[in-house]
């Protein structure tokens, strides 16, 4: 399982956390599912504890896992998840286009360039079998 990258700027614990993210909104991760314990965890991805812990924070204060006291972490219903994802990704697009406007562009030709890109690369969607 390759999910941390030393060439990657961002702390392991944040690549750890956006690994499990994505795990959790591509539905390898199904909801109620128990995540395997720290220490497994911290094994697995040859990390230090306190580090795999620190991304499991950050996957429950962002909605992504809960805790059950006693049992473990669980992946939380991903519905609410995926809408408020696309919410903010609508966000982020609504202010790429203001920005092409303020630089003289249509925003509806960066919207036509965007699909033909779109089409041409369509992003890896699937997670590879050992990433689970």
């Amino acid at each position: 399982m390759n999910v941390i990258d030393y060439k990657d700027s961002r702390p392991i614990y944040e690549q750890i956390a956006s690994y499990y993210k994505r795990l959790i909104l591509l539905g390898a991760l199904e909801a109620d599912e128990k995540l395997p314990s720290v220490r497994t965890l911290a094994i697995e991805l040859s990390a230090n504890p306190n580090t795999v812990q620190k991304a499991l924070d950050v996957l429950g204060r962002e909605g992504f896992i809960y805790t059950v006291i006693g049992r473990g972490n669980f992946v939380m219903n991903t519905d609410s998840l995926k809408k408020a994802r696309e919410q903010e990704i609508v966000g982020r697009i609504a202010e790429l286009l203001n920005e092409a406007r303020e630089i003289g562009s249509d925003p509806e030709t960066v919207i036509a360039d965007a699909k033909k890109r779109l089409e041409v690369s369509e992003p890896e969607l699937t997670v590879r079998e050992d990433a689970v």
